[in-house]
């Protein structure tokens, strides 16, 4: 067993559930981890034959350029596509974190992390 993770990837994106965050948006970051056997590809060195952390991050960037209201609607997302996409993956978390949100009080972000497992 091993695990890749893929951390802090940088979007800007325009969900939320006030109007003027469909309008103004807001920076997100989103870490995936992953679980899977990665013996094969350890010792083969074949992309073809592990989990592409390029393909990860393109899920990421897919899945928050569509508008949700709550963060946890497209943690699910994220991690519903990466459990289909990828069948070799035993175990996936996805954080999202949402930075700046508009809410009263000295808050640098919120965050809501989900998890799956075959």
């Amino acid at each position: 067993m091993g695990i890749i993770r893929v951390e802090d990837i940088r979007c800007y994106a325009f969900h939320g559930c006030m109007d003027e965050e469909e309008i103004i948006g807001t920076d997100f970051t989103v870490s995936v981890e992953v679980q899977a056997d990665l013996s094969v590809s350890a010792k083969s060195d074949k992309l073809s034959e592990t989990i592409d952390y390029v393909s990860i991050s393109k899920i990421v960037q897919d899945e928050m350029a569509k508008r949700s209201k709550l963060i946890e609607h497209v943690a699910q997302r994220i991690l519903d596509r990466m459990m289909l996409e990828f069948p070799s993956i035993e175990k996936s978390k996805v954080l999202v974190v949402k930075h700046n949100a508009p809410i009263q009080g000295d808050v640098l972000r919120v965050c809501v992390e989900l998890d799956a497992q075959r």
